[in-house]
């Protein structure tokens, strides 16, 4: 391994001309062993910029470098702490363990989790008031990836690009650690932490959860994709009421996210029974799919004369995200439930509750939603606010809605200097969280109150792939209750269960199907993939962004619409053009790099009407970036290629050996609809067909 630093790269051309490494919510990579081959003469930076792999060194010097940056700003006398928690994939703890040393290299104790979700980082940093958190995990992503979000001290909250580019110039600055002693304790605190979160998680202000009787007749299945909340999801739902429950995909071999979880059911509102043929279903081997048809046949009559619930509970491998699937006796189909669905059904509740209370409160969803979500919410009473993609930005606009709250509630005096700040702050375009806790420290200074005493105007945060945000109380170590806020896929799937049993416990069992089909009158939602591409040749301004503008433009006008190009300073990356009917019906076609894996999506949004004519556009707008993005010496590009002719002149039989690309690169030409699985194999579909003759 060369031990040298790395030159900084050269700067983006984007946002204030900086230069930051991390995607949508921090890092996330294939791995590769520091000690491998074909590591031998890079850096651990190298790894990541040139062979786009990270290593164990490379997440330690992250790991070193954050804890570093974070230490020259502390001025607190008490030892520094930070938690670390992890999923199940890394079986050996390789990885996991390079992120232990770096934060004890850097002088601070590490407080380790160990296997636990997502959501305990946040929590467990503000009960214990630690210096901040890491969790390693590559979240929805194939078991082969591994990454590192990070949550900071001052409400938990997630880095914004600001915070971003600085942790990418201290890890471009960082040399090697291999010689540097550890200063900083390991401590074990797995127990206590899963103890708070069975807590945190049990408390009826957090889990909704009034009356558990309302669940003794809900079989549940439970499927924590071979993740973080395997055992724990189960145990807080029997605790909570639930009369059955089953939990599947349980084995913690690190094969996360495989035929199990949330990944595989994001575009499907419904599975029909076809969708789990034994030899062409697309979900034949998802097991929380096969067993909730397998249990809803089974008791079908008593589903349908109201006595039993067959339902499922779905995470994804770090237990963020939540889907939700119901099986519908009177259409043997399972209904699925994305974040659009769960979160209104979440506003519904909070409203038809505490009506005084969240009446004209946020209801904040990403522009991946389907239009038609907010729209409804309006119509409930909530104010509908568009965010960018990632729940860090969905965080952001409540902190920005804390500190104008906390503000708004002191005398005229102290309120005109701080609103002046505020406003500055607003203006500035940097997203940088220690702007929001400078200025919270000067409101402290001022306010006679706490900032658990704000009612904030604030109800769901959501985002359609599962992400769902609402208000949570945390006993903290120090004997305080204070108001948190997180993704968190156990909150939401209770908070699930306990909205459509509390509003509709009394309807009739068809009436309870069909609104769990349709809680709103949902509009047209269609994302179109291309995996293996030179993502940074699709930026603000790029060749390759300007082609797509002006032919999603072309396009548009063919059809009757009008365009115009919306700018997200969250995501100025993000092509987002809004389109309008004739008739006036609003549409929209965005654009965006997924910042946790490599592809590139063309999202359609729209009424139904729009249907047609949105997915014209969004089929040449797709071969538009296949032609001039898919990356010719990404390693799965040649499998893809090969798969593609196998199947020109014949149906490829499904492998028998479980090879790992092999398998995943079936799975994903399927997520770009190049194939499609028949009894006799896989074979190329229309678009497949023009791809590879192209």
């Amino acid at each position: 391994m060369n031990t040298r630093t790395l030159t900084m790269p050269k700067p983006s051309t984007t946002t204030h001309n900086t230069f930051r490494i991390q995607g949508t919510d921090g890092i996330r990579r294939e791995v590769m062993l520091s000690s491998h081959p074909s590591m031998k003469e890079l850096t651990p930076q190298e790894a990541f910029l040139k062979k786009g792999v990270i290593t164990d060194l490379f997440m330690e010097q992250y790991a070193y470098a954050h804890v570093q940056t974070v230490l020259k700003e502390r001025s607190s006398p008490t030892r520094p702490v930070f938690a670390v928690a992890w999923d199940p994939r890394d079986i050996e703890g390789k990885f996991n363990e390079a992120v232990v040393r770096g934060i004890r290299k850097a002088g601070a104790d590490a407080h380790v989790l160990g296997i636990a979700p997502t959501p305990l980082a946040p929590l467990y940093v503000q009960f214990a008031n630690a210096d901040g958190g890491f969790m390693v995990t590559a979240s929805h992503n194939p078991k082969d990836q591994n990454g590192i979000k990070i949550f900071l001290a001052h409400r938990g909250m997630k880095l914004l690009p600001e915070n971003d580019v600085a942790l990418t110039r201290a890890l471009m600055d960082t040399p090697s650690l291999v010689n540097k002693p550890l200063k900083g304790k390991r401590i074990d605190r797995h127990d206590a932490a899963t103890n708070l979160f069975l807590r945190f998680s049990l408390d009826p202000e957090n889990s909704w959860v009034d009356d558990p009787a309302r669940f003794k007749n809900i079989t549940l299945v439970v499927d924590p994709a071979c993740g973080a909340l395997t055992g724990i999801a189960a145990a807080v739902f029997r605790r909570a009421g639930f009369g059955k429950v089953i939990e599947v995909n349980t084995h913690m071999d690190g094969h996360v996210n495989v035929n199990s979880g949330v990944a595989d059911l994001e575009g499907h509102r419904t599975i029909s029974p076809q969708a789990i043929a034994a030899r062409s279903g697309a979900f034949r081997k998802h097991r929380a799919v096969v067993k909730l048809f397998q249990l809803g046949r089974k008791h079908r009559t008593e589903i349908q004369n109201g006595k039993r619930r067959v339902t499922a509970a779905v995470f994804d491998a770090d237990g963020d995200r939540f889907y939700r699937l119901d099986y519908d006796p009177f259409h043997d189909q399972l209904t699925v439930s994305s974040g659009d669905e769960t979160a209104y059904l979440q506003a519904a509740y909070l409203l038809a509750k505490h009506p005084d209370r969240y009446r004209n409160a946020a209801y904040i969803h990403t522009v991946e939603s389907d239009l038609n979500t907010g729209i409804a919410a309006g119509k409930l009473g909530l104010k509908r606010q568009l965010s960018a993609v990632g729940d860090k930005w969905i965080l952001y606009r409540i902190a920005m809605m804390a500190a104008h709250t906390r503000i708004q509630s002191l005398p005229a005096k102290q309120k005109a200097p701080l609103q002046k700040k505020l406003k500055a702050l607003q203006a500035d375009g940097r997203f940088d969280v220690a702007q929001f806790e400078a200025l919270e420290k000067e409101i402290d200074r001022v306010s006679s109150g706490t900032p658990s005493d704000i009612s904030l105007p604030f109800a769901v945060g959501s985002e359609e792939t599962g992400h769902n945000i609402t208000l949570g109380w945390l006993d903290t170590q120090v004997g305080g209750r204070v108001p948190v806020f997180c993704g968190n896929g156990l909150k939401s799937a209770l908070n699930t269960f306990a909205a459509t049993e509390s509003l509709m416990q009394n309807k009739p069992a068809k009436r309870y199907y069909s609104v769990l089909a349709k809680p709103f009158a949902p509009g047209f939602k269609a994302t179109l993939y291309s995996y293996y591409v030179r993502q940074p040749g699709f930026h603000h301004n790029s060749p390759v962004w300007k082609q797509v503008l002006a032919a999603i433009r072309k396009q548009a006008k063919q059809l009757g619409f009008t365009c115009k190009t919306v700018h997200f300073e969250e995501d100025p990356d993000m092509l987002y053009v809004a389109m309008t009917s004739a008739d006036g019906r609003e549409a929209a076609v965005f654009v965006r790099n997924s910042g946790t894996e490599n592809k590139i999506g063309v999202n359609l949004r729209g009424a139904k009407p729009s249907a047609k004519a949105l997915n014209t556009v969004g089929e040449a707008t797709l071969r538009l970036l296949m032609q001039s993005l898919k990356d010719s010496v990404h390693p799965l590009y040649a499998v893809e290629q090969d798969l593609l002719q196998r199947m020109v002149t014949k149906p490829l039989a499904a492998p028998k050996a479980n090879e790992d690309s092999v398998q995943r690169v079936l799975r994903e030409m399927g997520k770009q609809g190049l194939t499609r699985l028949t009894p006799k194999g896989f074979v190329l579909t229309p678009r497949g067909k023009w791809y590879i003759e192209g």
